[in-house]
């Protein structure tokens, strides 16, 4: 791995900057020390559920200031790849907001008349109705894309059914995979690092998952940190063939040495 120097970070927000929508300790003083250095950074999530807006907002009620276009969601980056591969085009979308907001703005029409795509993501409220049409959408022949593959979200009543369970609910009436967009699909890395405009052997990608983070993180060339504020642990790091850069127990440790982590 290149030692070059740290001149951009990548960073997952749950588990990593907020848990359960409570700061991580230190994390304030982490994107701070980036600000100050005028560090280049996106704050990435799997979750298509809120816009860039609602996530700044959200975001500073725990006491983080994160400008909206440092946000880089699954929707976006769902956007990003259906403008390249379609322009102007046309999908049935199964979610909520922050996808239908992003595919507003590349100029897609969402309709339910012989679409291009059935884009399925986030919502709370997932429609038996809105699932029944884009199964018989999807069996017409139109392509199948889901912002990401997680099959449960956390709630503080516990688990609930997230986009990879309804799109394997899809498949299944279907025998349609989807094509995912979202983390571990390193794609996603690949269009945050172009709106940054960085190169992936200069940043760094800081997640709290084994299975999206770092394997997304480790195949579009980046080094990674494996933080253990959320998901994985150290000890569960030896189920995986591969590891991260190094193990950290909260981005509070890597204030004061931003530009070099790995020292």
């Amino acid at each position: 791995m290149t030692d070059e120097p740290i001149l951009s970070y990548l960073t997952d927000m749950d588990g990593v900057l907020v848990h359960e929508d409570q700061l991580v300790p230190g994390a304030d003083e982490f994107l701070a020390e980036l600000r100050a250095n005028e560090t280049p950074f996106l704050v990435l999530t799997n979750n298509s559920i809120r816009t860039p807006r609602d996530l700044q907002a959200r975001l500073r009620q725990t006491g983080l200031d994160i400008p909206e276009e440092s946000i880089w969601t699954s929707a976006l980056a769902t956007a990003t790849f259906l403008n390249e591969q379609r322009p102007n085009g046309t999908a049935y979308v199964v979610g909520e907001s922050g996808l239908t907001t992003a595919l507003h703005e590349i100029g897609y029409v969402l309709t339910e008349i012989e679409p291009d795509y059935v884009v399925l993501g986030e919502t709370r409220n997932y429609s038996f109705e809105a699932i029944t049409t884009a199964i018989r959408l999807v069996e017409r022949g139109a392509s199948f894309i889901a912002t990401n593959p997680d099959p449960t979200g956390p709630s503080r009543d516990g688990s609930l059914p997230a986009t990879g369970s309804v799109a394997a609910l899809i498949t299944r009436a279907t025998g349609r995979d989807p094509y995912y967009i979202g983390k571990p699909n390193p794609l996603m890395m690949r269009s945050a690092l172009r709106r940054l405009g960085a190169h992936s052997q200069s940043t760094v990608m800081i997640g709290d998952r084994m299975d999206t983070d770092v394997i997304s993180g480790l195949e579009a060339g980046m080094r990674t940190i494996l933080v253990t504020t959320g998901i994985s642990t150290r000890s569960s790091v030896e189920a995986y063939p591969y590891r991260p850069t190094t193990v950290l127990d909260s981005v509070a440790d890597l204030v004061g040495r931003t530009k070099d982590p790995f020292a």
